[in-house]
């Protein structure tokens, strides 16, 4: 009974946590439902546990390449003063994805060059001429010319432009579809949602549980406020304002936790290599100004604090 494994489970996990059946909650099933929906709904697309890593394969045929390049959207602007008509063309360069995708990183790279592809690419010569006993190449030298190698890769064939948005579900691929072969795979690289009916762990997380918790006990509240002042029966007097003060108070509460502990930071909006180093140093100067002693701190010293808050910091 205290592990739900459905969504009427759940939802009734949710009213013995408010005092049903000892108590009425005044709350229609209706509300319930919609109510169970937002927390799901919030739970898939702030909290880790909600999405997943997907890999989505999919063949371009000759038919939708053809719709990929050739394919225009136009759309006319009207005007009372100056120029009265403008159109405007967009190509339909995009491809449908399912309504579970809930974000896009990237599309692998679709790269014919003779640099990473093929039989005679330069990464097998390397290994052919140069690593035929252990010991013959340097490592240093090695790890040097493979990372040039690919910035010259990364050149000739740069990373595939796309443009996506979950409310359309479409995503643009910006590229040359003539240099294309046909019945070429691509391979989409992002995230999905995780979907209840077919991962019942997920209403027993005990985030979500709290937080539909809280989201009943606040439409209660909002409910009962109508009758705030009015005596029953026995001289009980009926008080929705605190029960709604209550419940918006512990949401707050669940929405700092989630941003805090269960919610991946947007690393690829400022960049993975600024965002680490900044919280490193900014860590650091901030135990200087409340320390008391000497500074003489080696790199070690400095990076093992820091890797101990950040441990502590992460669950």
């Amino acid at each position: 009974m205290s592990k739900p494994a459905s969504r009427q489970g759940l939802i009734d996990y949710c009213l013995r946590k408010l005092g049903y059946p000892v108590l009425e909650i005044n709350v229609d099933d209706d509300q319930i439902d919609d109510l169970i929906d937002d927390a799901i709904q919030y739970f898939q697309e702030r909290h880790f546990d909600g999405v997943e890593r997907m890999l989505l394969k999919h063949k371009v045929t000759k038919e939708e390449k053809e719709t990929l390049t050739s394919g225009i959207t136009t759309t006319t602007a009207s005007s009372t003063v100056g120029i009265t008509t403008t159109t405007f063309e967009e190509s339909q360069n995009f491809i449908q994805l399912p309504d579970h995708v809930l974000g896009v990183e990237r599309v692998l790279k679709i790269d014919n060059s003779t640099i990473s592809s093929g039989l005679f690419n330069i990464k097998y010569q390397i290994f052919l001429n140069d690593l035929y006993y252990y010991g013959a190449l340097d490592l240093l030298n090695y790890t040097m010319t493979k990372t040039y190698l690919e910035d010259l890769s990364r050149i000739i064939t740069p990373d595939t432009q796309i443009r996506f948005n979950k409310k359309q579900g479409r995503l643009y691929l910006d590229i040359d579809f003539q240099q294309m072969s046909d019945d070429t795979f691509i391979i989409i690289d992002g995230y999905r949602l995780l979907d209840p009916a077919d991962v019942s762990k997920i209403y027993n997380d005990f985030w979500l549980k709290k937080y539909a918790t809280s989201l009943i006990k606040k439409q209660w509240g909002t409910n009962l406020i109508k009758f705030q002042g009015v005596m029953l029966p026995g001289g009980v007097q009926l008080n929705g304002r605190e029960i709604y003060e209550d419940a918006v108070r512990e949401l707050e509460e669940l929405e700092n936790t989630l941003k805090t502990e269960y919610e991946l930071p947007p690393l690829d909006f400022i960049g993975w290599y600024y965002a680490t180093f900044s919280v490193f140093f900014t860590r650091i100067f901030k135990w200087t100004e409340i320390s008391s002693g000497s500074y003489k701190w080696t790199i070690k010293d400095l990076w093992s604090r820091y890797s101990l808050s950040s441990s502590k910091n992460c669950k």
